[in-house]
């Protein structure tokens, strides 16, 4: 069966540090282009980190940029979001979806067509 699964969110402090996982099963990751969504309480959902499926060029939504760090491991089929400088306002349900193909092409937007999503994993930052 074709499953993305997000894992290590979690509470932490201000300040502190996260890395989230997104495990991939039933497909090889390195065809698709993979990106990192969140969602807080009466907020849209926005696109956080994305990779392309090759070349490993990424984008960083602005308000992210220089704190968190996307990478792959294709040997364990994973896509990582590193998340340092953590602040309240990145508490939200962080999801993981898939697009195959697109090559060099990296897409960031919660509304594309996506072929795959997990089911999210919880972030609060909170002292």
């Amino acid at each position: 069966q074709v499953q993305l699964v997000e894992s290590g969110g979690g509470l932490v402090q201000p300040g502190g540090s996260l890395r989230l996982s997104c495990a991939a099963s039933g497909f090889t990751l390195d065809e698709y282009l993979i990106g990192w969504f969140r969602q807080a309480p009466g907020k849209e959902r926005e696109g956080v980190s994305c990779v392309s499926s090759r070349d490993d060029n990424t984008y960083y939504a602005d308000s992210v940029k220089g704190r968190f760090t996307i990478s792959r491991d294709n040997a364990k089929n994973t896509v990582y979001l590193q998340m340092n400088s953590l602040k309240p306002e990145d508490t939200a349900v962080y999801y993981c979806a898939a697009y195959y193909g697109l090559e060099s092409v990296v897409v960031c937007d919660p509304y594309y067509d996506y072929d795959y999503w997990g089911q999210g994993t919880q972030v609060t930052v909170s002292s």
